[in-house]
């Protein structure tokens, strides 16, 4: 299949995709926001900036590292975040407030601000909608935007944005990328398409040397990839929300021990807390703070909550726990790390089941041990490294993840030893910030 072909099926499919967009709409009222972005409709933007584009919420927050550095590296340049979703825009929001959103921007150059008496880092960023992969909408988006470099975290590729950008003559940076043996197969599938959408990328950050050896085999350039690590181990916890995690410890957790389930999917709800009635059975004042990857699935996991006959409460109640509460639901966004910091021990999900598991960094970032199950492909080589430094717990199942949590927190001073090297291999680690920071200036520079 050639982007022509793919062009076409993506005209044809345009009933599902619209369908889809709807339905979300009436599930999730936010997905009724930013409808003309999606046809790459704009207005009150500014131009002539960097295009970071990040799909959804894990690949927002890796981003945030890379884009203060931005701002720090180009303060007379806008800068544009990308989402596909509104949970990744409402991390944004969350960083940088309201004057992230184009709706917000005047108008004005980012000169002409300046010239007006507000700092540069209140009009510099912007937040849209990435567009639609319809030649038109691209189009129009590319248009309105004119930007100098697209900078797209980890492997978000979309033929027809990659082809009006290549036409258009804009640099494009593959940041923070990573390419599983599972997507590489897609990839080898259509070897045409990905043909021409690597021809039209600048160059590939790849995480690892396993990353950059998939993207070799499928026929990207050599001299087109680097290995620079991964971003995620740039983050640190900024002062604010560690003042945050330690007033919630103290409201929740000072007297007892808490363990939590983080982006855990359905298929191991009834696991989790399954192992968590157990473990009360030899801990009784032990909390659990769940948190479902998704939230359409909230309701689910309080539904599991109810139907275990387990004492729980939900955080968007903005109720606190008590002694007679056993579980509190993480249904509210962007709190995973606030939960990682006030825990002893973090389960890392979509590790029970053949989901590949989710990042362990953001734990591992607020010193937290963590467990994480017989599944993580999706995350291989950082599962290594911490698992070399001892700092990885893998439990082959609930039972094993029932005793592995049983025997931790029985003993205090490993805990200890644990946070200890977690925040050495995260010292260790950092950098792909400043590396990203010079291949962008890099691609400036030439074009």
């Amino acid at each position: 299949m050639n982007r022509t072909i793919y062009t076409v099926i993506f005209y044809l499919a345009s009933p599902l995709i619209w369908f889809y967009f709807i339905w979300r709409a009436i599930k999730a009222p936010e997905y009724r926001e930013g409808f003309l972005q999606r046809l790459g409709v704009l207005s009150k933007v500014e131009q002539r900036g960097i295009i970071v584009h990040c799909a959804s919420v894990g690949e927002t927050r890796a981003a945030i590292p890379l884009i203060k550095q931005l701002i720090a590296d180009y303060p007379q340049l806008p800068i544009t975040i990308t989402n596909t979703t509104p949970t990744g825009k409402k991390v944004i929001e969350e960083v940088f407030g309201q004057k992230a959103f184009c709706q917000e921007v005047s108008g004005k150059s980012v000169g002409e601000k300046q010239a007006s008496g507000k700092r540069a880092d209140e009009t510099q960023i912007q937040q849209v909608y990435l567009p639609i992969d319809w030649p038109g909408s691209c189009q129009r988006f590319i248009q309105s935007l004119r930007p100098r470099l697209v900078i797209l975290m980890e492997t978000e590729l979309w033929p027809n944005l990659l082809h009006q950008l290549k036409r258009k003559e804009v640099p494009v940076l593959l940041a923070n990328a990573r390419l599983s043996k599972k997507s590489m197969k897609k990839y080898s599938k259509h070897p045409a398409l990905t043909k021409t959408l690597f021809d039209n990328v600048s160059l590939v950050a790849a995480q690892y040397k396993s990353d950059v050896n998939n993207f070799l085999a499928l026929g990207v350039e050599e001299k087109k990839v680097k290995q620079i690590g991964s971003i995620k181990f740039d983050l640190q916890v900024p002062a604010e929300l560690k003042q945050r995690q330690k007033q919630l410890k103290e409201l929740w957790a000072e007297r007892r021990p808490v363990w939590v389930a983080a982006s855990i999917h359905p298929g191991e709800f009834e696991q989790i807390l399954e192992t968590h009635r157990k473990l009360l059975a030899k801990m009784p004042d032990l909390l659990l703070i769940g948190i479902p990857r998704h939230p359409e699935k909230f309701a689910d996991f309080k539904n599991a909550c109810e139907n275990s006959g387990l004492n729980f409460i939900s955080r968007s109640e903005a109720r606190q726990p008590d002694n007679n509460t056993q579980i509190v639901v993480g249904d509210t966004m962007g709190e995973m790390m606030l939960f990682c910091g006030i825990a002893d021990i973090v389960f890392v999900g979509g590790s029970l089941i053949e989901r590949g598991g989710q990042n362990p960094l953001e734990a591992i970032a607020c010193g937290a041990p963590v467990m994480i199950g017989h599944s993580y492909y999706n995350f291989a080589d950082v599962c290594q490294i911490l698992d070399e430094q001892g700092v990885l717990i893998s439990c082959k199942n609930a039972a094993e993840l029932e005793h592995n949590i049983h025997q931790l927190l029985n003993h205090p001073e490993r805990l200890i030893d644990l946070s200890a090297k977690a925040a050495q291999i995260m010292a260790a680690n950092r950098g792909c910030v400043d590396r990203l920071s010079s291949l962008s200036r890099e691609l400036l520079n030439l074009h």
